[in-house]
């Protein structure tokens, strides 16, 4: 059994040492052993939990759907049709975003559009873009709830 310190750990799994504190303070990972010093060890089971928490929050699945997928790995009982339902579901919000994002696209590109048969090269204030987005001539995509979809340069 190899024992690994937290910064070997979070090498070979590409996870950082304060996320996979933080994974093990919400027990989506085990809590770790400890050796003298207080340090943290963990195994190879832990390599492979960490590993397939990791990837399921590269394919953006939320906390609490990992924390349902890695119940139903550890489950003898749970059922693969489990799996699938989760997902699926997860699938379809996907799509969804894909949907919005595509519309947000076809928006911003009837701004720049308008802007190059309109006034580029022209001066900044009397851009169309700023009148489209103040006069609402070009629809902003909406999401399911009625709410504009959030622009954040960070996401």
């Amino acid at each position: 059994m190899n024992h690994l310190k937290i910064g070997a750990l979070a090498k070979q799994t590409g996870t950082n040492a304060p996320t996979i504190r933080y994974y093990e303070e919400i027990g989506l990972l085990r809590s770790a052993g400890r050796q003298a010093g207080n340090q943290r060890v963990y195994s190879d089971a832990d390599v492979k939990s960490l590993t397939f928490i990791r990837r399921c929050r590269e394919f953006g699945f939320s906390i609490d759907q990992v924390r349902s997928l890695v119940a139903l790995m550890q489950d003898p009982a749970s059922s693969c049709v489990d799996a699938r339902d989760l997902a699926q579901e997860h699938l379809v919000a996907v799509r969804k975003k894909l949907a919005e994002l595509k519309a947000l696209e076809r928006s911003i590109a009837g701004f720049v559009s308008g802007c190059e048969a309109s006034c580029a090269g022209g001066a900044g204030p009397d851009c169309v873009i700023f009148d489209d987005l103040s006069k609402g001539r070009i629809e902003a995509p909406s999401t399911s709830a009625g709410r504009r979809p959030k622009i954040n340069a960070c996401s």
